[in-house]
């Protein structure tokens, strides 16, 4: 296994990547939100050699147009993957199962070099996911023992703490395992 975070604006430009192969970081949400520390926290992981994916969170409705914002807010570059976060909203919504899917299958067509994944967290996989789609891969947030998800699925990145950043393991052997796998 191999141990990434993922960051947003709640944390900071400069945070920690000593014994990081990857970040995450939180590109946009909605139609309207960018990130303001996107270009400064995407430095922090590449400076430090790190591979790093963006994140949308993902609302209900209007799907087309959140994955064209998404790609047009996540920076680009080979070896970069690309991730919808699905879950509650703020106001206690989410996009549906088939929303979910379809974001996710926009954004492959819009970035056909990118794998694109899943975030969700294990309630959600359990208990409103029906088609079991993550594209090209499973991210799954469940506080547990790193690398040990209690889900069925195969996963290919598991958050398995919050604190002081949300921290995960990635199943792959080596950062260049994980750079093999996001060659597209």
């Amino acid at each position: 296994m191999i141990y990434g975070v993922d960051v947003s604006s709640y944390q900071p430009i400069d945070y920690s990547t000593k014994g990081l192969s990857f970040v995450f970081i939180k590109a946009s949400e909605g139609r309207s939100y960018v990130n303001p520390r996107l270009a400064g926290q995407t430095k922090t992981a590449r400076d430090a050699g790190c591979l790093v994916g963006f994140y949308h969170f993902l609302w209900p409705g209007n799907i087309t147009a959140q994955a064209e914002y998404f790609v047009s807010k996540a920076p680009e570059r080979q070896y970069d993957f690309l991730a919808c976060d699905w879950e509650w909203t703020g106001s206690g919504t989410a996009a549906t199962n088939a929303e979910k899917d379809r974001f996710i299958k926009e954004v492959r067509r819009l970035r056909p070099h990118n794998k694109v994944l899943l975030y969700c967290n294990r309630d959600f996989w359990l208990n409103r996911d029906t088609t079991s789609y993550a594209g090209d891969g499973l991210w799954i947030a469940d506080h547990v023992t790193a690398g040990k998800p209690r889900i069925r699925a195969d996963w290919a990145f598991h958050q398995y703490a919050s604190t002081p950043l949300d921290k995960n393991v990635g199943d792959f052997r080596s950062k260049e395992t994980l750079r093999a796998w996001a060659k597209r």
